[in-house]
């Protein structure tokens, strides 16, 4: 008893227990949680679909900034049971607001699924962000049912366009299928889409509509597509075709050279027709593109591009490129859908091929495509600049804003909701409400000036991600400032000096990878402003003598910098300084970087075509702009005009005379 006493009289002068062991201080006892604190509850219990700690913690929150999303995440969990009068309640209450139209999103959606074609088409004009291609099509749905309009066309290009299977353009697709006015082969085309992705519930879905007892094989189908090829031994009927289709463009999938040598066969030339070939060929194609083999262009040439799918076009075009064959790059991209040749992308090398295939007028078209194109904006934007024969600036500041601007955003709801979000760890929550607030589709959002004071705003509160976010919405005002912010300047300078690496460079890495958030973690567990793995993060501690380094630091700004950087120097000794390499292996690993370079006897290609065939599109993307930001940082911190293609150069293996790197980077 005495040692108990002694005990606590220890812990009460140090300040680790209450006077009664055990016991919470009476200030605890009456603590009660903030309405901040509940907020998050709510936002936890949506996740959990919890209604009943929803509906309970409502009340609670009455008055609360952002009490439109706790009204939102409770009704929208008990949506499927709610009466329409509730929901007529809460859009009438929160009339406006982004919560407002996102309930009415997720209304429509259900009234769709109900066929509730009076509801719907009521509500539909009120819906603002328009963006969602499920609604979309119940849209077109309640048109054909309600008005006989023709719908067909649209019907068949949001259809084949979703990338997972849904409700809606299922559903009216059926519709139209079963009344004739839908051909049932976009149905068969579906169903390839979704073997060529490897997503089998879109083929099945889609063959379900056709006929249902079909769909039951689409399982073994999946499986074993040899299998079933060897099986089919006898003449083939239209459907059996299909099914035959399916389990070659199953087979490309994993092994393009076994689907080639399986199409080569005299009794797939002579069943299938030019149409379900060709397509097959656009999937092996683009397989072998995808493993950068040389012969992806030899089996592209087997088909037609007419009936080739814009994917397959599109990785026929790269793998022109890679083979050095300017003549089919120009011809595939002719066979591109319109959308697409919208595409600074396809808008630069079209220009490209014309000048080396020296046509007729060459040089003036040419140069009309990349006129149409060229600015400091992004990475085919900044190539068509530099063959103008033009250097990369920091476009002139816009005007400062008036005060009355900056008020005006100081004063909007939905930019105030949405940074109160973000200010209480629901970044989801605020970065939907924030570009909301400064893109709604069809009213034609803010004006650039409102754009440069949103960004303003979020600058201001070193909310970086949305302020970079608000200021790229701009049309033709660039602040760079806003654009290409420097936060942590002396950190991040002190650290690129001690490495060797360009300033440029690491910021416009951490502006792709984090947006300058500290805490910012990944899906796969990077984390921090430079979005460091955590077994990268303790071997490149290890290696830069960070020797007290506890995987807990990795958000913390200096440790992570000083680990980003150290790693990035040594990818960048292990690729010959070449940025491009450096950073597609900082994304995707140094072990896949060094197989995209190629073995020996591989094509040495300009960077830029080497980018472009970056297998995996995350990657592809991420050293393009990851690139042009470097340019853009460059400009800005210097003054002075920038080359894109001098950080390019060139790409290829590794020379006979450079042995590999000693030790293996993770």
């Amino acid at each position: 008893m005495q040692f108990q006493v002694i005990l606590t009289a220890i812990a009460l002068a140090l300040g680790l227990a209450s006077p009664v062991m055990g016991a919470p201080t009476p200030a605890k006892a009456r603590a009660k949680p903030t309405q901040d604190a509940l907020i998050t509850d709510m936002a936890e219990a949506y996740k959990k679909l919890d209604q009943k700690r929803l509906t309970a913690l409502l009340p609670q929150v009455k008055d609360h900034a952002l009490e439109p999303w706790a009204a939102y995440w409770e009704l929208s969990a008990r949506l499927e049971s709610a009466k329409p009068v509730e929901v007529e309640g809460f859009l009438s209450r929160y009339a406006g607001t982004y919560q407002e139209d996102r309930l009415r999103n997720d209304w429509l959606l259900q009234l769709g699924k109900q066929r509730d074609w009076a509801r719907f088409t009521v509500e539909l004009p009120r819906y603002r962000m328009g963006d969602d291609a499920e609604v979309r099509c119940h849209a077109l749905h309640a048109a054909y049912v309600t008005q006989n309009e023709d719908v067909a066309a649209q019907v068949q290009e949001l259809w084949l366009a979703q990338r997972d299977p849904d409700d809606g353009c299922a559903a009216a697709a059926g519709r139209l299928i079963k009344d004739e006015k839908l051909d049932p082969m976009v149905a068969w085309r579906r169903a390839r889409l979704g073997f060529e992705f490897d997503k089998p519930r879109i083929a099945q879905q889609a063959i379900n509509l056709l006929n249902p007892d079909w769909a039951s094989g689409i399982s073994t189908l999946y499986a074993n597509p040899k299998r079933y090829l060897d099986e089919k031994l006898t003449a083939l009927r239209p459907k059996t075709r299909e099914w035959v289709t399916l389990a070659l463009i199953r087979l490309a999938s994993s092994d393009p050279e076994a689907a080639a040598e399986e199409m080569n066969k005299l009794r797939w030339r002579a069943q299938l027709t030019q149409e379900e070939r060709s397509w097959v060929w656009g999937v092996i194609g683009k397989r072998a593109a995808r493993t950068l083999s040389g012969k992806a262009m030899g089996y592209y040439a087997q088909g037609e591009d007419r009936h080739m799918h814009n994917d397959h076009l599109v990785w026929k075009v790269r793998a022109a490129l890679r083979a050095n064959d300017w003549q089919q790059v120009h011809d595939s991209i002719a066979a591109l859908s319109e959308s697409q040749l919208r595409d600074p992308t396809w808008i630069y090398w079209r220009a490209r091929a014309l000048l080396a295939l020296q046509a007729p007028n060459a040089e003036l078209r040419a140069r009309t495509l990349l006129q149409s194109i060229a600015s400091p904006r992004g990475f085919y934007e900044q190539l068509a600049m530099e063959d103008l024969g033009q250097r990369i600036s920091a476009p002139a500041a816009p005007a400062p804003l008036s005060e009355d601007e900056l008020q005006a955003a100081r004063d909007n709801e939905g930019l105030k909701r949405a940074l109160h979000a973000i200010s209480i760890g629901l970044r989801s929550e605020g970065v939907r409400e924030w570009n909301y607030s400064t893109n709604l589709h069809q009213r034609g959002g803010m004006s650039d000036r409102e754009l440069l004071a949103a960004a303003a705003l979020a600058c201001e509160r070193h909310v970086w991600d949305r302020c970079i976010n608000a200021s790229e919405r701009t049309r033709t005002l660039i602040d760079v400032t806003q654009r290409f912010p420097m936060p942590f300047r002396q950190e991040v300078q002190q650290r690129a000096e001690l490495t060797g690496l360009e300033p440029a460079f690491v910021y416009g890495l951490i502006r792709q990878e984090s947006r300058f958030i500290l805490d910012a973690k990944s899906g796969v567990g990077a984390a921090g402003l430079m979005q460091v793995m955590p077994a990268t993060a303790r071997w490149t501690a290890r290696r830069i003598g960070m020797s007290n380094f506890r995987p807990q630091q990795i958000t913390e700004r200096d440790t992570n910098i000083a680990i980003g950087t150290g790693y990035l120097k040594m990818v960048m000794e292990a690729f010959d300084g070449s940025m491009p390499l450096a950073a597609a292996a900082y994304n995707a690993g140094p072990s896949r970087s060094k197989a995209w370079r190629g073995q020996s006897g591989a094509p040495v290609l300009e960077a830029a075509i080497w980018a472009e065939n970056i297998p995996f599109g995350e990657t592809r993307d991420y050293v393009k702009k990851v690139l042009a930001n470097t340019v853009n940082y460059a400009a800005v911190m210097t003054g002075e005009p920038q080359s894109l293609k001098a950080r390019l150069g060139f790409v290829g293996p590794l020379g006979v005379d450079k042995p590999e790197p000693g030790e293996e980077l993770p």
